[in-house]
Protein backbone atom coordinates (compact mmCIF):
# COMPACT_ATOMS: atom_id res chain seq x y z
CA UNK A 1 0.00 0.00 0.00
CA UNK A 2 1.40 3.39 -1.00
CA UNK A 3 2.10 6.00 1.61
CA UNK A 4 0.25 9.31 1.78
CA UNK A 5 2.16 12.28 0.38
CA UNK A 6 2.90 15.54 2.21
CA UNK A 7 4.33 18.77 0.82
CA UNK A 8 6.40 20.68 3.36
CA UNK A 9 7.52 24.16 2.35
CA UNK A 10 10.61 25.79 3.80
CA UNK A 11 11.88 22.39 4.92
CA UNK A 12 15.68 22.68 4.70
CA UNK A 13 16.03 23.83 8.34
CA UNK A 14 14.16 24.70 11.52
CA UNK A 15 10.52 23.80 12.00
CA UNK A 16 10.08 22.63 8.41
CA UNK A 17 13.00 20.21 8.70
CA UNK A 18 11.70 18.89 12.03
CA UNK A 19 8.27 18.32 10.45
CA UNK A 20 9.87 16.45 7.56
CA UNK A 21 11.87 14.13 9.81
CA UNK A 22 8.79 13.39 11.89
CA UNK A 23 6.53 12.94 8.87
CA UNK A 24 8.99 10.52 7.26
CA UNK A 25 7.78 7.74 9.54
CA UNK A 26 4.39 7.69 7.79
CA UNK A 27 4.49 9.90 4.68
CA UNK A 28 6.36 10.25 1.43
CA UNK A 29 7.56 13.82 1.16
CA UNK A 30 7.76 16.62 -1.37
CA UNK A 31 10.41 18.74 0.30
CA UNK A 32 10.44 22.38 -0.72
CA UNK A 33 13.21 24.88 0.00
CA UNK A 34 14.46 28.09 -1.59
CA UNK A 35 18.28 28.12 -1.55
CA UNK A 36 19.87 25.87 1.10
CA UNK A 37 20.89 22.93 -1.07
CA UNK A 38 23.08 21.34 1.61
CA UNK A 39 20.41 21.62 4.29
CA UNK A 40 17.74 20.17 2.02
CA UNK A 41 20.00 17.27 1.00
CA UNK A 42 20.67 16.47 4.67
CA UNK A 43 16.96 16.47 5.53
CA UNK A 44 16.25 14.35 2.46
CA UNK A 45 18.86 11.78 3.49
CA UNK A 46 17.53 11.63 7.04
CA UNK A 47 13.98 11.09 5.80
CA UNK A 48 14.98 8.43 3.28
CA UNK A 49 16.72 6.58 6.11
CA UNK A 50 13.37 6.52 7.90
CA UNK A 51 11.70 4.85 4.92
CA UNK A 52 10.23 7.78 3.02
CA UNK A 53 10.42 8.60 -0.64
CA UNK A 54 11.61 12.20 -0.70
CA UNK A 55 11.59 14.46 -3.76
CA UNK A 56 13.28 17.85 -3.57
CA UNK A 57 11.13 20.69 -4.92
CA UNK A 58 13.38 23.74 -4.97
CA UNK A 59 11.52 27.00 -5.42
CA UNK A 60 10.63 30.41 -4.01
CA UNK A 61 7.01 30.51 -2.82
CA UNK A 62 6.83 34.23 -3.63
CA UNK A 63 7.22 33.37 -7.33
CA UNK A 64 4.10 31.95 -9.02
CA UNK A 65 6.25 30.25 -11.67
CA UNK A 66 8.20 28.45 -8.95
CA UNK A 67 4.96 27.36 -7.28
CA UNK A 68 3.77 25.92 -10.60
CA UNK A 69 7.07 24.03 -10.94
CA UNK A 70 6.80 22.66 -7.40
CA UNK A 71 3.36 21.22 -8.10
CA UNK A 72 4.39 19.94 -11.52
CA UNK A 73 7.08 17.91 -9.74
CA UNK A 74 4.54 16.60 -7.22
CA UNK A 75 2.11 15.62 -9.99
CA UNK A 76 4.86 13.81 -11.88
CA UNK A 77 6.52 12.05 -8.95
CA UNK A 78 3.51 11.23 -6.77
CA UNK A 79 0.31 11.93 -8.76
CA UNK A 80 -1.44 12.85 -5.50
CA UNK A 81 -1.19 15.11 -2.46
CA UNK A 82 -2.69 14.22 0.91
CA UNK A 83 -1.23 16.81 3.25
CA UNK A 84 0.45 20.21 3.30
CA UNK A 85 2.64 21.85 5.91
CA UNK A 86 2.58 25.48 4.77
CA UNK A 87 5.72 26.55 6.59
CA UNK A 88 7.90 28.73 4.34
CA UNK A 89 8.32 32.21 5.76
CA UNK A 90 10.75 35.04 6.33
CA UNK A 91 11.43 37.69 8.94
CA UNK A 92 13.24 41.01 8.54
CA UNK A 93 15.83 42.67 10.72
CA UNK A 94 14.58 44.05 14.02
CA UNK A 95 12.97 47.42 13.33
CA UNK A 96 10.25 49.80 14.48
CA UNK A 97 7.33 50.56 12.20
CA UNK A 98 8.72 54.05 11.45
CA UNK A 99 11.83 52.38 10.04
CA UNK A 100 10.05 49.97 7.67
CA UNK A 101 10.19 50.49 3.93
CA UNK A 102 8.01 49.35 1.07
CA UNK A 103 10.46 46.83 -0.38
CA UNK A 104 10.79 44.96 2.91
CA UNK A 105 7.05 44.81 3.51
CA UNK A 106 6.23 43.89 -0.10
CA UNK A 107 8.65 40.96 -0.01
CA UNK A 108 7.45 39.79 3.41
CA UNK A 109 3.80 39.76 2.36
CA UNK A 110 4.67 38.11 -0.97
CA UNK A 111 6.33 35.20 0.87
CA UNK A 112 4.41 34.90 4.13
CA UNK A 113 0.88 35.65 2.91
CA UNK A 114 0.43 35.57 -0.86
CA UNK A 115 2.85 32.66 -1.30
CA UNK A 116 1.20 30.69 1.49
CA UNK A 117 -2.26 31.27 0.03
CA UNK A 118 -1.18 30.23 -3.47
CA UNK A 119 0.54 27.11 -2.12
CA UNK A 120 -2.66 26.21 -0.24
CA UNK A 121 -4.80 26.92 -3.31
CA UNK A 122 -2.87 24.39 -5.39
CA UNK A 123 -3.06 21.84 -2.58
CA UNK A 124 -6.85 22.23 -2.36
CA UNK A 125 -7.24 21.78 -6.12
CA UNK A 126 -5.62 18.35 -5.77
CA UNK A 127 -7.17 17.33 -2.46
CA UNK A 128 -10.73 18.12 -3.55
CA UNK A 129 -10.42 15.60 -6.38
CA UNK A 130 -9.53 12.97 -3.78
CA UNK A 131 -12.23 14.05 -1.35
CA UNK A 132 -9.77 14.30 1.52
CA UNK A 133 -6.74 16.21 2.73
CA UNK A 134 -5.19 18.05 5.63
CA UNK A 135 -3.42 21.41 5.67
CA UNK A 136 -1.47 22.95 8.53
CA UNK A 137 -0.38 26.57 8.13
CA UNK A 138 2.48 27.80 10.28
CA UNK A 139 1.55 31.05 12.00
CA UNK A 140 3.29 32.60 15.01
CA UNK A 141 2.52 33.84 18.50
CA UNK A 142 3.54 37.20 17.04
CA UNK A 143 0.07 37.29 15.45
CA UNK A 144 -1.37 37.73 18.96
CA UNK A 145 1.48 39.66 20.59
CA UNK A 146 2.19 42.21 17.85
CA UNK A 147 6.00 42.12 18.19
CA UNK A 148 6.30 45.84 18.91
CA UNK A 149 9.76 47.33 18.27
CA UNK A 150 10.89 44.17 16.50
CA UNK A 151 8.74 42.56 13.76
CA UNK A 152 5.35 44.26 13.52
CA UNK A 153 5.23 43.61 9.78
CA UNK A 154 6.02 39.92 10.32
CA UNK A 155 3.34 39.76 13.05
CA UNK A 156 0.84 41.26 10.63
CA UNK A 157 1.59 38.58 8.03
CA UNK A 158 1.01 35.86 10.60
CA UNK A 159 -2.27 37.44 11.73
CA UNK A 160 -3.30 37.21 8.08
CA UNK A 161 -2.43 33.50 8.10
CA UNK A 162 -4.67 32.97 11.14
CA UNK A 163 -7.74 34.40 9.46
CA UNK A 164 -6.88 32.73 6.16
CA UNK A 165 -6.83 29.42 8.02
CA UNK A 166 -10.33 30.01 9.35
CA UNK A 167 -11.75 31.20 6.03
CA UNK A 168 -10.24 28.40 3.98
CA UNK A 169 -11.29 25.77 6.50
CA UNK A 170 -14.91 26.85 6.18
CA UNK A 171 -14.72 26.75 2.38
CA UNK A 172 -13.34 23.23 2.12
CA UNK A 173 -14.66 21.35 5.18
CA UNK A 174 -17.51 19.76 3.22
CA UNK A 175 -14.95 18.45 0.71
CA UNK A 176 -13.25 16.38 3.41
CA UNK A 177 -10.31 18.78 3.72
CA UNK A 178 -9.24 20.00 7.14
CA UNK A 179 -7.29 23.26 7.59
CA UNK A 180 -5.62 24.27 10.83
CA UNK A 181 -2.66 26.36 11.92
CA UNK A 182 0.00 26.27 14.60
CA UNK A 183 1.40 29.33 16.36
CA UNK A 184 4.96 28.63 17.55
CA UNK A 185 6.30 30.79 20.34
CA UNK A 186 9.97 31.31 21.28
CA UNK A 187 11.42 28.38 19.38
CA UNK A 188 15.16 27.84 19.00
CA UNK A 189 15.76 28.05 15.23
CA UNK A 190 17.94 30.20 12.98
CA UNK A 191 15.08 32.61 12.21
CA UNK A 192 16.23 34.77 15.15
CA UNK A 193 19.69 35.12 13.64
CA UNK A 194 18.10 36.12 10.34
CA UNK A 195 16.37 38.90 12.26
CA UNK A 196 19.72 40.06 13.65
CA UNK A 197 19.20 38.66 17.16
CA UNK A 198 20.60 35.11 17.37
CA UNK A 199 20.12 34.97 21.15
CA UNK A 200 16.57 36.38 21.11
CA UNK A 201 14.74 33.20 22.11
CA UNK A 202 17.01 32.47 25.06
CA UNK A 203 17.03 36.11 26.16
CA UNK A 204 13.22 36.29 26.30
CA UNK A 205 12.68 32.83 27.80
CA UNK A 206 12.01 34.23 31.27
CA UNK A 207 8.84 35.87 29.89
CA UNK A 208 7.44 32.43 29.03
CA UNK A 209 5.24 30.95 31.79
CA UNK A 210 6.93 27.58 31.36
CA UNK A 211 10.32 29.39 31.73
CA UNK A 212 12.11 27.97 28.73
CA UNK A 213 12.33 28.09 24.97
CA UNK A 214 10.70 25.48 22.78
CA UNK A 215 12.20 23.19 20.18
CA UNK A 216 11.37 22.71 16.53
CA UNK A 217 10.48 19.12 17.38
CA UNK A 218 7.86 20.26 19.88
CA UNK A 219 6.21 22.31 17.15
CA UNK A 220 6.47 19.39 14.72
CA UNK A 221 4.66 17.13 17.17
CA UNK A 222 1.66 19.47 17.06
CA UNK A 223 1.79 19.78 13.27
CA UNK A 224 1.92 16.04 12.66
CA UNK A 225 -0.95 15.46 15.08
CA UNK A 226 -3.10 18.03 13.27
CA UNK A 227 -2.30 16.40 9.93
CA UNK A 228 -3.27 12.97 11.20
CA UNK A 229 -6.58 11.18 11.57
CA UNK A 230 -6.19 11.57 15.33
CA UNK A 231 -7.32 15.16 14.73
CA UNK A 232 -10.16 14.11 12.41
CA UNK A 233 -12.72 16.40 14.10
CA UNK A 234 -10.41 19.42 14.27
CA UNK A 235 -10.57 22.11 11.60
CA UNK A 236 -10.47 25.90 11.52
CA UNK A 237 -8.38 25.86 14.70
CA UNK A 238 -5.16 27.65 15.59
CA UNK A 239 -3.07 25.82 18.18
CA UNK A 240 -0.55 27.73 20.31
CA UNK A 241 2.76 25.98 20.94
CA UNK A 242 4.15 28.73 23.12
CA UNK A 243 4.80 27.46 26.63
CA UNK A 244 1.81 29.53 27.77
CA UNK A 245 3.03 32.84 26.35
Amino acid sequence: MSRPVVLITGASAGIGAACARMAAQNYDIALNYRSDDAGAAKVQADCIALGAKVVLCKGDVSDPADIAAIYETIDTEFARLDALVNNAGIVGKTARVVDLDYERMRHMFDVNVIGAILIAKEAVLRMQKQGAGSIVNISSAAARLGSANTYVDYAATKAAIDIFTKGLSDEVAAMGIRVNSVRPGLIVTDIHAKGGEPDRAERLATAVPIKRTGSAEEVANAVIWLLSDKASYVTGTTLDVTGGR
